[in-house]
């Protein structure tokens, strides 16, 4: 399959900086350092806002408690659709997730899961990766559907489960971002 698979487990995450969308509409440029600096964080690229598969991907984020509240790692958005567009898409979907506008996919080049659709259209592959405090990627789940990686859907259940062992937790608590 062309394009590369992602960042490997073991790797150090790259010092990039890219606009994040907050819950509560804040808008800055955010360097990936700040996010891991006080706990582990999973980012998890995206096709674009309001999908239909994007949509069921982050609506089983947002279902997943943990993930909105876990006191152990935050979950951070990423994908090629722009600020404004991250504003209502978290507003209409209820989401208390940040969300990074890679518009120009640097973001998603400097994980290694920038791919072209169908060999026509630029994004990033559906790919999640678990950034620890140090920053060094501890997991990665990157999608493999076989006609188009970007139709591939992460499943959120067992990234959790996988994310937990990860981390050696096995309660989540809560935490705001």
């Amino acid at each position: 399959m062309p394009g590369s698979t992602g960042l490997p487990v073991g790797a150090e995450a790259p010092a990039v900086t890219a606009t994040l969308v907050t819950p509560d509409g804040d808008e800055r440029d955010v360097p990936l350092a700040e996010l891991y600096a006080d706990k582990p964080f999973l980012l998890s690229f995206y096709t674009a806002d309001f999908s239909p598969d994007c949509i069921e991907e982050w609506c089983s984020f947002r279902d997943l408690d943990w993930f909105a509240s876990g006191d152990h790692v935050r979950v951070v958005g990423a994908s090629k659709s722009g600020p404004s567009l991250h504003r209502k898409f978290i507003d209409t979907l209820d989401l208390t997730f940040p969300m990074y506008a890679d518009t120009n996919l640097e973001l998603a080049a400097a994980f290694e899961v920038k791919y072209r659709t169908l060999g026509l259209f630029q994004r990033s592959r559906r790919s999640c990766f678990l950034i620890d405090t140090d920053g060094t990627v501890r997991y990665r789940w990157v999608g493999d559907h076989w006609l188009d990686p970007t139709r591939a859907t992460p499943p959120v259940g067992e990234i959790h489960d996988d994310v937990m062992e990860i981390l050696g937790e096995s309660e989540p608590e809560t935490f705001g971002f």
